[in-house]
């Protein structure tokens, strides 16, 4: 259901997030990678953000994968402007098929500053812990259903709970040919142990070419 509502002190809303996404090899095992995404929300009807995200990634062997990237985030504000916003972060992802599924696990470590001289408190960094472990399902043909679970960890804060925010995604993958895919997912997205949780029931859509 599209709703923007708020019930008994929780918010909810429905968004959708649309990327493009590029990906072309330097060297073996090492690639870089550059992305722009869209991320709508109030009922899909306002642009709540626009990415930008530039990074590394190198793999190790068929299990182990390493990445660093930056993000450029512009994210709508209640008065009308534009927040921006600077993140990086580092991943390292765990693969393992047992056909015929594919297990894997991501950890990222994030740090993001936002608005740097424009407010008060511009500049102090906020540094999460993001863990995802997803399931892909290996169908032999050219789709290929997918689910994912992830938590948030805020790190340089006093906290009373150890997680603060929850996604969870069903979607598929879809390989036109060896360079193009397009992926579909509908996402769950909850705030976690705040007084006014939000949530997010959110659409993604995504293309990928690969060199």
């Amino acid at each position: 259901m599209l709703l923007v509502s708020t019930v008994k002190g929780q918010f909810r809303d429905a968004g959708l997030w649309a990327s493009i996404n590029f990906e072309a090899k330097l060297v073996k095992s090492l690639s870089a990678t550059v992305s722009e995404e869209l991320r709508f929300n109030e009922n899909i009807t306002e642009l709540d953000a626009a990415l930008t995200d530039v990074g590394l990634s190198y793999k190790l062997n068929k299990h182990f994968q390493f990445s660093a990237n930056y993000r450029f985030i512009q994210r709508h504000r209640t008065d009308n402007y534009y927040s921006f916003r600077h993140r990086f972060y580092v991943d390292i992802k765990y693969s393992k098929k047992l056909k015929p599924f594919e297990f894997s696990f991501r950890t990222r470590l994030q740090d993001q500053v936002a608005d740097i001289g424009r407010a008060a408190d511009g500049g102090t960094p906020e540094y999460y812990l993001r863990n995802k472990l997803s399931l892909k399902w290996d169908t032999k043909k050219a789709y290929c259903p997918f689910v994912s679970a992830e938590l948030f960890s805020m790190l340089n804060y006093p906290r009373s709970y150890a997680f603060n925010g929850i996604r969870a995604a069903a979607g598929f993958e879809y390989d036109f040919t060896k360079h193009h895919k397009i992926d579909a997912y509908y996402m769950i997205q909850r705030e976690l142990n705040v007084k006014n949780p939000e949530t997010d029931f959110i659409i993604g859509l995504g293309y990928f070419y690969k060199l």
